[in-house]
């Protein structure tokens, strides 16, 4: 039995070692980085699903990471501090947009750089900026938009479709077919 313990305690740790060394590899390969270069700020109206770590790119190619979110309490902006690698220096009139990956991916900053002749210095806020478009919202006004095309089409206020009021067909509706009395 002592033999049994034995070898069941070598294996477990030998799994243990191999799970320690997927976990390194995951962590070293992550594409994250520990904020390395310089904070600046930028300001938008809502930032809906960018979360802290999400990436700042330039041309897609990764140069940031946000790094933290908070709301300014006069204003009732979203503040986002986003780092940016030292290599990179931003002109002033530098635009921040809040873009998605992908219909089911999450979001990123893309920051499109100007052609001002001053850099901003770290702690300075990106003026231009447009705020994340909510998928949510846009399929819902065109959902609206295609129901009150289609009720002017027939001839109906949007709203009322395929009634007249009081469960009475619209004006100019084709009434109901009657059965055929029989003979």
């Amino acid at each position: 039995m002592a033999r049994h313990g034995v070898a069941e305690t070598l294996i477990g740790a030998c799994v243990l070692v191999v799970a320690l060394g997927f976990l390194a590899y995951a962590i070293a390969h992550s594409g994250r980085t520990a904020g390395s270069g310089y904070t600046l700020l930028a300001q938008f109206d809502h930032i809906d699903g960018l979360a802290n770590g999400a990436d700042v790119r330039i041309a897609g190619v990764k140069v940031g990471t946000v790094t933290n979110e908070k709301i300014d309490p006069k204003t009732f902006m979203a503040i986002v501090s986003l780092t940016v690698q030292d290599n990179i220096q931003l002109p002033k009139d530098s635009g921040a947009a809040i873009t998605s990956e992908s219909l089911l991916g999450g979001k990123y900053i893309s920051l499109s750089p100007g052609g001002d002749s001053t850099n901003l210095k770290p702690g300075q806020m990106i003026t231009i900026t447009q705020s994340s478009i909510s998928l949510e919202e846009l399929l819902g006004k065109f959902i609206f938009s295609v129901t009150s095309l289609n009720s002017q089409k027939a001839g109906q206020p949007a709203g009322n479709a395929g009634q007249g009021g009081a469960g009475q067909p619209a004006p100019g509706a084709p009434a109901t077919p009657q059965p055929a009395k029989p003979k």
